[in-house]
């Protein structure tokens, strides 16, 4: 077979003939896949060059195996005698600043042996008038290098921005839903600062590193406690494969490379067909040229591979150009978005193999197949049909009658769209797909502002007040010590707080899912705070995720012991901001076998003063239930501009691309309607009207389809992604907002196509005269 590639080929001269002609179309398919691409390629290599930044920053940094905090400071005895468990230890204490503007700061010593601090931008502490902050805490706080930060009782000036690698995420407590980056923040002072802080703020925390890394850590870590329980009091202990503030970005990061993938190769496809439709309608123009090569010796094979090479070429180039734009321009703004939500490390640009493939092979390899396909359908008809334009494979028996009591420029409009149905097909799934972007984009602020919307109306206590135990408490251990610890913990929790009310607590996990941890409350009778009747009782957030009814039995189980429970539903209590159970308080404490009058923490309308703070884990109130949202207007907003603005791309490549094509297709109809007096105003009422009409119709059909699919992948994607509950909602405004957007980029396009009916001469009607 001759190749096709070969110079000596007459048909090469053809291929900067059509480019010249045809600029356009080639150029806006050009931009929106090398944009595409470039992001996408953008978006892996910076992925996974971070990952790897992330998961070699545990040796780089020399993060902690762990860390347990205690109610004063360890003497160096102690430390020896604790090293023999074959660990080391280093102090890692802190004090926690709350600043004028309410904001609270986690300041340690500059770390020089464990959890050491990665520089960003400036410098660490030189003296003692300075402090060094957490990157991310100033970003969104605006604050830089110069800027003053001050508390009551210090006022230090930023000279560096930092990263400490044990606080990738900012979480304030380990037992947060939600990290907060926000209101809270780390930094690190000299030394000889912090050494003069003043001891009541101070929390005694020391870190610790295994001398020989155990081959299972939790067993390891779990006999660690014992001794510590021996040794010291301790008050909180928590190893490192449980620590959220280091764990938590790792194991989100990656997660939606899958999406951004998905988001590439599907519109590849649609653009792949874009360039089917594009090569039919240009089979039909050639269809005496094709005819005669046929005739002249010419193989299908031969012209299948002339006609894919431009679609082929253009995809190849766009993926090359796209890939080097992914790996400078774009690998920068794909990292920022992760930038702009963790306090990650520095990082090095990695080749990313894998990448490349999936962003080069795979689009060309898709190209490839969908073109053939098309191609080999339309190139397997004889010479003859080609030579006679006829390039029906069946006969249509009849043209769709249409009534003469319709107006003529009506019945003219249908019939177009009818033998344009092909385009439009293609047409329908692109803004389709390109809409469901578009509303996806616009109803993230929705999700977030109705999310902390029902949190604040629903809660239940304006105050919850969770106890900590003391960890030397929390083992089988007795001794003097630990019976004082009792009597003074038991003492330490009480309160004079007339809106106080006392409830329990217990954690389950769901037998068939690891990601929510179920918080079952217990209640008192008639409870000022929480009206249910006897029976067990889902909130709204559990029912919603996972379609629980009334009479449905869930299967739960303790996260360690897989000790499992079995409890009938009675109903659904109105309740959004957690994966809930409630139950009678007496109910709870015989079904976990706990004392009758066991409770673990408060309900309570005002802030409870006269409890000793340490033995307050968590206080739940309308600030910390909306770290959530609050975090996720942060983190989101980039990336909801950027879905926005590649739908609306997308949505005017498209519907420019097929217009375009079927005016070129009609141009000889134009023409000739030219020459029977109708002006051009006229004859774009004909043309443009009907692809108007189906686009409008188009519009107005795709927004509530895309929100019937998006809900379920929406819910779906939350299920497997996040703990707790976010309903997709979006507003009636964000529905407009949708509509009007895709009206006003057809509105250009329409432009756009105006001119071109303006530019087609009259003389086009003379050619292929039959």
């Amino acid at each position: 077979m001759r190749w096709i590639g070969s110079m000596k080929n007459p048909l090469n001269k053809r291929f900067i003939r059509e480019l010249k002609e045809d600029w356009s179309k080639y150029l806006v398919i050009f931009l929106l896949m090398t944009g595409m691409i470039g992001l996408v390629s953008g978006f892996i290599v910076a992925d996974e060059s971070m990952i790897k930044a992330y998961n070699e920053s545990f040796e780089k940094y020399t993060i902690e195996d762990g860390h347990f905090n205690v109610d004063k400071k360890l003497n160096n005895q102690s430390l020896i005698n604790i090293s023999k468990a074959g660990v080391r230890l280093y102090d890692h204490s802190y004090v926690e600043e709350t600043l004028i503007n309410g904001n609270k700061l986690r300041i340690f010593a500059t770390p020089q042996s464990v959890n050491k601090v990665c520089v960003m931008e400036g410098r660490l502490p030189q003296t003692s008038k300075e402090i060094a902050i957490d990157r991310m805490y100033a970003v969104n706080n605006k604050l830089s290098i110069g800027d003053t930060i001050k508390s009551k009782n210090h006022s230090l000036k930023i000279c560096g921005l930092v990263a400490l690698p044990d606080y990738s995420a900012l979480f304030e407590n380990n037992s947060d839903t939600m990290f907060d980056a926000i209101k809270f923040g780390v930094a690190v002072v000299q030394p000889s600062l912090f050494n003069q802080w003043d001891t009541a703020h101070m929390t005694y925390s020391y870190s610790w590193l295994y001398t020989n890394k155990p081959k299972n850590e939790e067993k390891k870590s779990e006999s660690f406690l014992k001794l510590l329980n021996k040794k010291v009091h301790l008050e909180e202990y928590i190893p490192q494969y449980e620590n959220q503030a280091i764990h938590f970005t790792g194991d989100d990061m990656g997660s939606d490379s899958v999406m951004v993938k998905m988001l590439l190769y599907i519109m590849i496809v649609i653009i792949a067909f874009v360039f089917a439709v594009t090569m039919t309608n240009t089979i039909q123009k050639e269809s005496n040229v094709i005819g005669t090569l046929l005739a002249s010796g010419y193989t299908k094979k031969e012209l299948i591979s002339h006609y894919m090479t431009l679609p082929i070429i253009v995809t190849l180039v766009s993926a090359l150009i796209g890939n080097i734009l992914g790996y400078t321009y774009f690998r920068t703004t794909m990292a920022n978005l992760y930038y702009a939500s963790y306090s990650l490390t520095t990082y090095q640009t990695i080749w990313n193999v894998s990448a490349f493939i999936q962003t080069t092979v795979v689009p060309v390899i898709l190209m490839f197949i969908i073109n053939l396909f098309i191609l080999n359908r339309q190139l397997s008809l004889s010479p003859l049909k080609f030579l006679r334009r006829d390039l029906k494979r069946h006969k249509q028996s009849h043209v769709m009658p249409l009534s003469t009591h319709i107006p003529f420029i009506t019945r003219f409009r249908t019939r177009i769209i009818l033998q344009n149905k092909a385009h439009y097909l293609v047409m329908f799934i692109g803004l389709m797909f390109a809409n469901m972007i578009l509303l996806f984009g616009l109803a993230m602020p929705d999700i977030i502002n109705s999310y902390g919307t029902n949190i604040k109306q629903n809660m239940f206590a304006d105050y919850q007040y969770i106890l900590k135990v003391p960890a030397s408490l929390q083992s089988d251990e007795k001794s003097f010590s630990n019976m004082v610890e009792a009597y003074t913990f038991t003492k330490g929790i009480e309160t004079e707080e007339k809106t106080a009310e006392k409830f329990s607590a217990y954690s389950l996990k769901m037998e068939d899912n690891t990601l929510d941890t179920v918080t079952v409350y217990g209640v008192k009778k008639n409870s000022r705070y929480i009206s249910i009747n006897d029976g067990v009782y889902v909130s709204s957030a559990y029912a919603d995720k996972y379609h629980i009814h009334k009479g449905d039995v869930l299967h739960l189980k303790t996260e360690y012991t897989d000790k499992k429970y079995t409890l009938k539903v009675s109903g659904e209590y109105n309740y959004p901001g957690a994966i809930a159970i409630f139950m009678n308080q007496k109910k709870m404490n015989q079904l976990f076998d706990l004392d009758d009058d066991y409770f673990s923490g408060y309900f309570s309308k005002k802030p409870i003063t006269d409890m000793n703070e340490k033995y307050i884990g968590t206080t739940i109130d309308y600030d910390s239930l909306s770290k959530v949202s609050r975090q996720l207007n942060v983190s989101m907003g980039s990336m909801a501009y950027l879905l926005c603005g590649m739908a609306v791309t997308m949505f005017i490549v498209l519907i420019y691309l097929l217009t375009k094509t079927i005016i070129e297709k009609n141009a000889q109809s134009i023409s000739m309607t030219k020459i029977l007096g109708y002006t051009n105003h006229e004859v774009s009422s004909i043309y443009i009207v009907s692809t108007s009409i189906i686009v409008s119709l188009f519009i107005l059909l795709t927004v509530p389809l895309d929100y019937a699919i998006l809900k379920p992948i929406f819910e779906a994607m939350m299920k497997e992604e996040m703990a707790g509950w976010m309903p997709l909602t979006v507003s009636n405004l964000t529905f407009l907002k949708t509509i009007v957007i895709g009206f006003i980029s057809y509105f250009i396009v329409m432009l756009i196509e105006y001119k071109k009916i303006k530019k087609i001469p009259m003389q086009d009607a003379l050619k292929n005269v039959e």
